[in-house]
């Protein structure tokens, strides 16, 4: 193999695993944005768990994060706006990927 391979190989080897983290944090922060919005609505245990599950399950209705900040605004109701919702997606993904880099 020539080296012009191995570099194409490498580099397709990184985009892949890049995407995989990225799909990994932003569902890890789905799912702490879930226990965050559980938490603000009053709930705790199993009921925090399953709703923090259903946001994960709701950023795969569409591509971006608008589906998911429009199902926690919506269940929040008056509880938080959008713009702090867009601000704790935000915090908690660098949380979500912080943790990622510890399990490695």
């Amino acid at each position: 193999m020539s080296s012009f391979d191995d570099r194409e190989n490498a580099f397709e080897n990184k985009f892949a695993h890049d995407a995989d983290m990225q799909f990994k944090a932003e569902a890890r922060r789905n799912k702490l944005l879930g226990l965050w919005a559980a938490e603000m609505m009053g709930k705790s245990g199993d009921d925090a768990d399953t709703y923090a599950r259903e946001v994960i399950k709701s950023d795969f209705e569409e591509a971006g994060d608008d589906d998911v900040l429009r199902k926690v605004a919506a269940d929040l109701g008056d509880k938080s706006d959008a713009d702090a919702i867009r601000t704790k997606m935000n915090e908690l993904l660098a949380e979500a990927k912080a943790q990622l880099m510890e399990d490695l």
